[in-house]
Protein backbone atom coordinates (compact mmCIF):
# COMPACT_ATOMS: atom_id res chain seq x y z
CA UNK A 1 0.00 0.00 0.00
CA UNK A 2 2.73 2.62 0.66
CA UNK A 3 4.96 1.16 -2.12
CA UNK A 4 1.88 2.50 -4.18
CA UNK A 5 1.12 5.29 -2.78
CA UNK A 6 4.65 6.69 -3.16
CA UNK A 7 4.33 5.93 -6.76
CA UNK A 8 1.44 7.76 -7.17
CA UNK A 9 3.17 10.74 -4.93
CA UNK A 10 6.23 10.60 -7.15
CA UNK A 11 4.10 10.87 -10.02
CA UNK A 12 2.63 13.87 -8.74
CA UNK A 13 5.88 15.42 -7.80
CA UNK A 14 7.35 14.49 -12.00
CA UNK A 15 4.11 15.81 -13.47
CA UNK A 16 5.45 18.93 -11.52
CA UNK A 17 9.03 18.87 -12.73
CA UNK A 18 7.49 18.76 -16.38
CA UNK A 19 6.27 21.79 -15.47
CA UNK A 20 9.59 23.87 -15.16
CA UNK A 21 10.96 21.93 -18.02
CA UNK A 22 8.13 23.39 -19.96
CA UNK A 23 9.03 26.85 -18.92
CA UNK A 24 12.41 26.62 -19.77
CA UNK A 25 11.73 25.04 -23.33
CA UNK A 26 9.20 27.72 -23.86
CA UNK A 27 11.78 30.40 -23.22
CA UNK A 28 9.95 32.06 -20.43
CA UNK A 29 12.93 31.42 -18.25
CA UNK A 30 16.59 29.85 -18.46
CA UNK A 31 17.64 26.33 -17.23
CA UNK A 32 20.11 28.57 -14.54
CA UNK A 33 17.40 30.05 -13.29
CA UNK A 34 16.99 27.29 -11.08
CA UNK A 35 19.62 28.53 -8.91
CA UNK A 36 17.07 30.78 -7.49
CA UNK A 37 14.77 28.50 -6.35
CA UNK A 38 17.38 26.46 -4.79
CA UNK A 39 18.65 28.74 -2.88
CA UNK A 40 15.20 29.82 -1.78
CA UNK A 41 14.28 25.52 -0.82
CA UNK A 42 17.55 25.43 1.11
CA UNK A 43 17.58 28.66 2.99
CA UNK A 44 13.91 29.20 3.31
CA UNK A 45 11.84 26.64 2.61
CA UNK A 46 13.70 23.66 4.53
CA UNK A 47 14.54 25.39 7.22
CA UNK A 48 10.90 25.98 8.08
CA UNK A 49 9.55 22.21 7.15
CA UNK A 50 11.85 21.21 9.81
CA UNK A 51 10.91 23.83 12.53
CA UNK A 52 7.46 22.80 11.40
CA UNK A 53 7.54 19.35 11.85
CA UNK A 54 8.51 19.72 15.84
CA UNK A 55 5.95 22.17 16.82
CA UNK A 56 4.61 18.64 18.37
CA UNK A 57 3.24 17.70 21.67
CA UNK A 58 6.12 16.27 23.75
CA UNK A 59 5.84 12.82 24.42
CA UNK A 60 8.33 10.05 25.11
CA UNK A 61 6.54 7.88 22.36
CA UNK A 62 8.46 10.95 19.49
CA UNK A 63 11.25 11.21 21.84
CA UNK A 64 12.17 7.19 21.37
CA UNK A 65 11.13 7.65 17.88
CA UNK A 66 13.63 10.19 17.19
CA UNK A 67 16.21 8.68 18.80
CA UNK A 68 15.91 5.44 17.17
CA UNK A 69 15.83 7.54 13.52
CA UNK A 70 19.05 9.11 14.86
CA UNK A 71 20.84 5.80 15.35
CA UNK A 72 19.70 4.32 11.86
CA UNK A 73 21.10 7.73 10.31
CA UNK A 74 24.46 6.99 11.92
CA UNK A 75 24.30 3.78 11.32
CA UNK A 76 23.32 3.71 7.56
CA UNK A 77 26.24 6.07 6.63
CA UNK A 78 28.86 4.32 8.02
CA UNK A 79 27.47 1.49 6.54
CA UNK A 80 27.40 3.51 3.17
CA UNK A 81 30.59 4.79 3.65
CA UNK A 82 32.18 0.99 4.09
CA UNK A 83 29.96 -0.05 0.86
CA UNK A 84 31.58 3.15 -1.15
CA UNK A 85 34.78 1.82 0.08
CA UNK A 86 34.80 -2.03 -0.98
CA UNK A 87 33.25 -0.58 -4.17
CA UNK A 88 36.06 1.92 -4.84
CA UNK A 89 38.28 -0.94 -4.43
CA UNK A 90 36.34 -3.21 -7.36
CA UNK A 91 35.16 -0.44 -9.67
CA UNK A 92 38.10 1.98 -9.43
CA UNK A 93 35.66 5.01 -7.98
CA UNK A 94 36.37 8.51 -8.39
CA UNK A 95 35.83 11.10 -5.95
CA UNK A 96 32.44 12.45 -7.81
CA UNK A 97 31.27 8.58 -7.43
CA UNK A 98 32.05 7.99 -4.41
CA UNK A 99 30.24 11.49 -3.31
CA UNK A 100 27.56 10.41 -5.16
CA UNK A 101 26.60 6.91 -4.11
CA UNK A 102 26.93 8.24 -0.37
CA UNK A 103 24.92 11.46 -0.55
CA UNK A 104 21.24 11.36 -1.53
CA UNK A 105 18.45 14.32 -1.65
CA UNK A 106 17.46 13.45 0.84
CA UNK A 107 16.96 17.11 2.30
CA UNK A 108 14.77 18.48 -1.20
CA UNK A 109 12.85 14.81 -1.87
CA UNK A 110 12.37 13.16 1.91
CA UNK A 111 9.96 15.72 3.38
CA UNK A 112 7.71 16.41 0.63
CA UNK A 113 7.60 12.47 0.28
CA UNK A 114 7.08 11.71 3.73
CA UNK A 115 4.26 14.39 4.20
CA UNK A 116 2.67 12.84 1.07
CA UNK A 117 2.95 9.30 1.90
CA UNK A 118 2.95 9.31 5.74
CA UNK A 119 1.63 12.76 6.84
CA UNK A 120 3.28 15.80 8.27
CA UNK A 121 3.32 13.78 12.08
CA UNK A 122 6.36 11.55 10.32
CA UNK A 123 8.59 14.63 8.97
CA UNK A 124 10.21 15.01 12.88
CA UNK A 125 11.66 11.55 11.60
CA UNK A 126 13.13 12.69 8.65
CA UNK A 127 15.31 15.09 10.56
CA UNK A 128 17.65 13.01 11.93
CA UNK A 129 18.55 11.69 8.32
CA UNK A 130 19.61 15.03 7.11
CA UNK A 131 21.37 16.49 10.39
CA UNK A 132 23.52 13.52 9.93
CA UNK A 133 24.03 13.81 6.38
CA UNK A 134 24.99 17.94 6.48
CA UNK A 135 27.71 17.19 9.34
CA UNK A 136 29.53 14.09 7.03
CA UNK A 137 29.31 15.69 4.31
CA UNK A 138 30.62 19.16 5.24
CA UNK A 139 33.55 16.27 7.19
CA UNK A 140 33.87 13.64 4.81
CA UNK A 141 32.72 14.88 1.57
CA UNK A 142 34.55 18.05 1.39
CA UNK A 143 37.91 16.30 3.03
CA UNK A 144 37.17 14.15 -0.37
CA UNK A 145 36.68 16.94 -2.67
CA UNK A 146 40.27 18.87 -0.96
CA UNK A 147 42.12 15.88 -0.86
CA UNK A 148 42.73 17.20 3.07
CA UNK A 149 41.63 16.07 6.09
CA UNK A 150 40.65 19.31 8.18
CA UNK A 151 37.02 18.69 9.09
CA UNK A 152 34.98 22.00 8.39
CA UNK A 153 33.14 22.62 12.30
CA UNK A 154 32.39 26.13 11.30
CA UNK A 155 30.52 24.59 8.17
CA UNK A 156 28.62 21.91 9.95
CA UNK A 157 27.17 24.17 13.05
CA UNK A 158 26.01 27.13 10.47
CA UNK A 159 24.45 25.38 8.14
CA UNK A 160 20.92 26.52 8.03
CA UNK A 161 19.42 23.41 7.95
CA UNK A 162 21.40 22.11 11.10
CA UNK A 163 20.29 24.59 12.76
CA UNK A 164 16.73 24.14 12.13
CA UNK A 165 16.87 21.08 13.97
CA UNK A 166 18.57 21.99 16.84
CA UNK A 167 16.16 24.80 17.15
CA UNK A 168 13.19 22.51 16.37
CA UNK A 169 14.38 19.99 19.20
CA UNK A 170 15.22 23.06 21.56
CA UNK A 171 10.98 24.74 20.51
CA UNK A 172 9.94 20.68 21.02
CA UNK A 173 11.64 19.66 24.58
CA UNK A 174 10.74 23.08 26.09
CA UNK A 175 7.53 23.03 24.32
CA UNK A 176 7.60 26.90 22.95
CA UNK A 177 4.77 27.25 20.39
CA UNK A 178 4.53 29.65 17.53
CA UNK A 179 2.39 32.11 17.83
CA UNK A 180 -0.43 31.65 15.82
CA UNK A 181 0.00 33.92 12.87
CA UNK A 182 3.56 32.75 12.48
CA UNK A 183 2.76 29.17 12.40
CA UNK A 184 0.25 29.67 9.84
CA UNK A 185 2.80 30.90 8.23
CA UNK A 186 5.48 28.61 8.37
CA UNK A 187 2.83 25.65 7.56
CA UNK A 188 2.23 27.44 4.61
CA UNK A 189 5.78 27.94 2.99
CA UNK A 190 6.47 24.51 4.62
CA UNK A 191 3.86 23.20 1.64
CA UNK A 192 5.58 24.60 -1.02
CA UNK A 193 8.60 22.14 -0.59
CA UNK A 194 7.80 19.46 -3.36
CA UNK A 195 6.27 21.93 -6.11
CA UNK A 196 9.57 24.24 -6.09
CA UNK A 197 12.38 21.35 -5.60
CA UNK A 198 10.45 19.75 -8.32
CA UNK A 199 10.31 22.58 -10.48
CA UNK A 200 13.91 23.31 -9.98
CA UNK A 201 14.87 20.06 -11.01
CA UNK A 202 12.93 20.07 -14.49
CA UNK A 203 14.31 23.63 -15.15
CA UNK A 204 17.75 21.60 -14.58
CA UNK A 205 16.38 18.66 -17.09
CA UNK A 206 15.81 21.38 -19.71
CA UNK A 207 19.13 22.51 -19.78
CA UNK A 208 20.98 19.25 -19.85
CA UNK A 209 22.23 17.31 -22.83
CA UNK A 210 20.52 14.39 -22.78
CA UNK A 211 22.40 13.08 -25.49
CA UNK A 212 25.95 13.24 -23.53
CA UNK A 213 24.06 11.84 -20.73
CA UNK A 214 22.66 8.82 -22.03
CA UNK A 215 26.10 8.63 -24.07
CA UNK A 216 28.16 7.73 -20.66
CA UNK A 217 28.57 3.96 -20.21
CA UNK A 218 30.55 4.62 -17.02
CA UNK A 219 27.25 6.49 -16.06
CA UNK A 220 25.13 3.35 -16.02
CA UNK A 221 27.07 1.66 -13.57
CA UNK A 222 27.02 4.30 -11.08
CA UNK A 223 23.32 4.65 -11.14
CA UNK A 224 22.55 1.11 -10.41
CA UNK A 225 24.89 0.81 -7.49
CA UNK A 226 23.62 4.25 -6.53
CA UNK A 227 19.77 3.29 -6.96
CA UNK A 228 20.02 -0.36 -6.29
CA UNK A 229 22.78 -2.40 -5.27
CA UNK A 230 23.18 0.42 -1.91
CA UNK A 231 19.84 1.32 -0.74
CA UNK A 232 19.28 -2.63 -0.94
CA UNK A 233 22.12 -3.66 1.12
CA UNK A 234 20.76 -1.01 3.56
CA UNK A 235 17.25 -2.51 3.33
CA UNK A 236 19.00 -5.90 4.34
CA UNK A 237 20.70 -4.16 7.41
CA UNK A 238 17.38 -2.25 8.44
CA UNK A 239 15.46 -5.05 8.43
CA UNK A 240 17.84 -8.06 10.12
CA UNK A 241 18.93 -5.65 12.63
CA UNK A 242 16.08 -5.73 14.99
CA UNK A 243 16.03 -2.09 15.28
CA UNK A 244 12.23 -1.83 14.37
CA UNK A 245 11.09 -3.79 17.64
CA UNK A 246 12.85 -1.42 19.98
CA UNK A 247 9.97 1.38 19.97
CA UNK A 248 6.36 1.85 18.94
CA UNK A 249 6.05 2.09 15.19
CA UNK A 250 9.46 1.31 14.81
CA UNK A 251 9.04 -0.34 11.27
CA UNK A 252 7.50 2.98 9.66
CA UNK A 253 10.42 5.44 11.66
CA UNK A 254 12.91 3.40 9.56
CA UNK A 255 11.03 3.58 6.67
CA UNK A 256 11.62 6.78 6.97
CA UNK A 257 15.07 6.61 7.49
CA UNK A 258 15.27 3.81 4.66
CA UNK A 259 13.09 6.20 2.13
CA UNK A 260 16.00 8.85 2.50
CA UNK A 261 18.69 6.46 1.54
CA UNK A 262 16.36 5.44 -1.90
CA UNK A 263 16.40 8.57 -2.95
CA UNK A 264 18.58 10.07 -6.17
CA UNK A 265 22.36 11.80 -5.65
CA UNK A 266 21.98 14.38 -4.25
CA UNK A 267 22.24 18.10 -5.35
CA UNK A 268 24.50 19.26 -3.15
CA UNK A 269 27.54 17.05 -4.36
CA UNK A 270 26.95 18.96 -8.20
CA UNK A 271 27.26 22.20 -5.87
CA UNK A 272 30.42 21.18 -4.45
CA UNK A 273 32.30 19.87 -7.36
CA UNK A 274 31.74 23.37 -9.04
CA UNK A 275 33.06 25.21 -5.64
CA UNK A 276 36.47 22.47 -6.55
CA UNK A 277 36.42 22.18 -9.95
CA UNK A 278 35.80 18.54 -9.35
CA UNK A 279 33.88 17.79 -12.54
CA UNK A 280 31.08 19.07 -11.94
CA UNK A 281 29.12 18.39 -15.20
CA UNK A 282 29.62 14.50 -14.75
CA UNK A 283 28.20 15.17 -11.09
CA UNK A 284 25.42 16.69 -12.69
CA UNK A 285 24.58 13.74 -14.86
CA UNK A 286 24.60 11.50 -11.97
CA UNK A 287 22.35 13.38 -10.59
CA UNK A 288 19.89 13.64 -13.63
CA UNK A 289 20.06 10.23 -13.89
CA UNK A 290 19.53 8.79 -10.59
CA UNK A 291 16.57 11.31 -10.19
CA UNK A 292 14.72 9.73 -13.53
CA UNK A 293 15.22 6.25 -12.48
CA UNK A 294 13.69 6.63 -9.10
CA UNK A 295 10.61 7.14 -10.26
CA UNK A 296 11.05 3.04 -10.28
CA UNK A 297 13.57 2.08 -8.07
CA UNK A 298 12.02 3.91 -5.16
CA UNK A 299 8.76 2.21 -5.10
CA UNK A 300 10.05 -1.02 -5.66
CA UNK A 301 12.59 -0.65 -2.80
CA UNK A 302 9.49 0.13 -0.35
CA UNK A 303 7.49 -2.51 -1.72
CA UNK A 304 10.42 -5.06 -0.69
CA UNK A 305 10.87 -3.15 2.85
CA UNK A 306 7.26 -3.62 3.66
CA UNK A 307 6.86 -7.07 2.69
Amino acid sequence: MIAFLLAKEISVLVLMMVGGWILVKAGVIQSKDSHILSVISIYLICPLVIINAFQVEYSSKIRNGFLLALAAAVLIHFALLLLCKILSSLFHLNVVEKASIVYSNAANLIIPLVTAVLGQEWVIYASPFIMVQQMFFWSHCQSMMTEERKINIKKILTNVNVIAIFVGLLMFIFQIKLPAVAARAVSNISSMIGPISMIMLGMIFAGASMKEIISNKRLYLIVFIKMLVTPGIILLLLKFSGMATLVTDGKTILLVSFLATTTPAATSVTQICQLYNREPTYAGAINLATTAVSILTMPLLILLYSL
